[in-house]
């Protein structure tokens, strides 16, 4: 791989899914090379480059993971230990997860709290706000028995830092990681965004016209309480940085966070998680990552260790942001490692089972409805309208319907659309009945 080749291929896939701007890096045996592609803003001249800051999303998750690590290291936090110990003011909708959540449980999304709390108003624009309104977030399992991706999981995390460092959140991620690492151009506060050169995030129209996101976060600008979970800001310079550390650490805790701890079933995620990383094996090869979607800015990370490789990739526009990032991926794999990813073949259209699992399904914040035309299935995802209606602020467009396939034993994947490449399952009951669908490691449950 070359950097000419690099940048060639960055620009040609930018144009072809209509993203204003880009910033892709790999790290190759010790080489970083990144390419960037675009503007930052639409209507400017202001080229992406390496230091362009980007929201990275839920990728915040492999850094509050890791400082939680660091104090593991210190002696200050058990991993098996019972989340209350560290947050007694802690209250959930069901008193036996309340006392038996550990930290283990939110570190790999095993704690069966829902997704996250949504638009929780000013009052909880901290993480003792957030934790305060916990006991309205449904329990959708009982802890250590399945996975689901939870963004409230690691909001609570956070707490934990603050507990038991006595600093806020953001300053003790700062101390315990970024500072160490040498990461000076990632941060949390707005503030330190505005004056440097940043991404604005797009959304695109049904008519195709690309609208600024706003706000520029995915939550309330001035929100804390959503930063353990998805609030880091960083460029693809640093990015590689952070790569690099989790390729080169010689600490024995942050090389645990690559085993597994708990597996996952038909993916999009991986075949399980660590701590924090996804894990994937991919055509023999073992891999881990992080991907994070904003509002009208998605983040990918992914990382071979044992070849010393990794591959960042961040977009500025939805839906087909994330799309990009995939085909980055999947070509600096190709071309470096020889390693080629391919979608699972779909089996042919069957109404019975089209049928069957027709229907809505539900979290906390979000709606997922699959219908049938008789000769092709498909999914649509979008924020509850009441959710939706009650914000103050804008939230990110639903994704347009898309056609899905069903492959064996109750899995499909979304074959086309801001999704395309999605794989999950539909979940049964007892008596054979189709009474949910997992999408994007999150658990839907069926309500009609």
């Amino acid at each position: 791989m070359t950097q000419e080749k690099l940048a060639e291929f960055v620009a040609r896939t930018a144009e072809e899914f209509g993203i204003p701007g880009v910033a892709v890096g790999v790290l190759v045996d010790g080489e970083e090379l990144t390419a960037a592609h675009g503007v930052t803003r639409i209507g400017t001249s202001s080229p992406v480059d390496e230091q362009t800051l980007f929201h990275l999303a839920s990728v915040t998750k492999t850094f509050t993971a890791t400082a939680v690590l660091r104090l593991v290291g210190q002696g200050k936090v058990e991993l098996d230990a019972p989340v209350r110990r560290y947050v007694p003011d802690l209250t959930l909708s069901d008193e036996r997860a309340t006392e038996g959540i550990t930290v283990l449980n939110l570190l790999n999304h095993t704690s069966g709290l829902d997704w996250n709390l949504i638009d929780t108003g000013t009052e909880a624009d901290s993480l003792p706000g957030f934790v305060a309104r916990m006991a309205e977030l449904p329990v959708i399992a009982p802890p250590g028995s399945r996975a689901s991706y939870s963004q409230a999981g690691y909001n609570l995390l956070g707490r934990v830092v603050e507990n038991v460092t006595g600093l806020p959140f953001e300053r003790a991620v700062k101390e315990l990681v970024l500072d160490p690492v040498g990461l000076a151009n990632t941060f949390f506060d707005l503030d330190d965004v505005i004056v440097r050169k940043f991404a604005v995030g797009y959304n695109r129209d049904e008519d195709g016209t690309m609208r600024a996101a706003q706000p520029w976060k995915a939550w309330r600008a001035g929100s804390r309480g959503n930063n353990p979970g998805g609030g880091i800001v960083s460029s693809v310079s640093d990015a590689l940085k952070w790569a690099r550390f989790h390729v080169e650490t010689d600490d024995e805790l942050v090389r645990g966070m690559r085993e597994q701890t708990v597996e996952l079933r038909a993916s999009t995620l991986g075949d399980g998680f660590g701590i924090s990383w996804f894990l994937r094996e991919i055509d023999g090869v073992r891999t881990i990552g992080h991907g994070g979607s904003g509002n009208g800015q998605f983040a990918e990370l992914l990382i071979v260790p044992e070849r010393n490789f990794a591959v960042v990739s961040l977009a500025n526009a939805g839906p087909d942001g994330y799309v990009f990032n995939q085909a980055v991926v999947r070509w600096a794999l190709e071309n470096h490692l020889g390693v080629v990813e391919r979608d699972p073949e779909p089996l042919p259209y069957d109404e019975a089972r089209a049928r069957e699992a027709a229907g809505r399904y539900e979290i906390d914040a979000m709606n997922v409805d699959i219908a049938t035309d008789g000769s092709v299935l498909t999914l649509v995802v979008g924020i509850k309208p009441e959710i939706r209606a009650a914000s103050e602020v804008e939230m990110p467009p639903d994704y347009a319907p898309a056609a899905i396939g069903f492959l064996p034993d109750d899995e499909y994947i979304v074959v086309e659309g801001g999704l395309k490449g999605q794989r999950g399952y539909f979940s049964r009951d007892t008596a054979g009945s189709v009474v949910g669908v997992d999408l994007s490691g999150r658990l839907f449950t069926r309500t009609s």
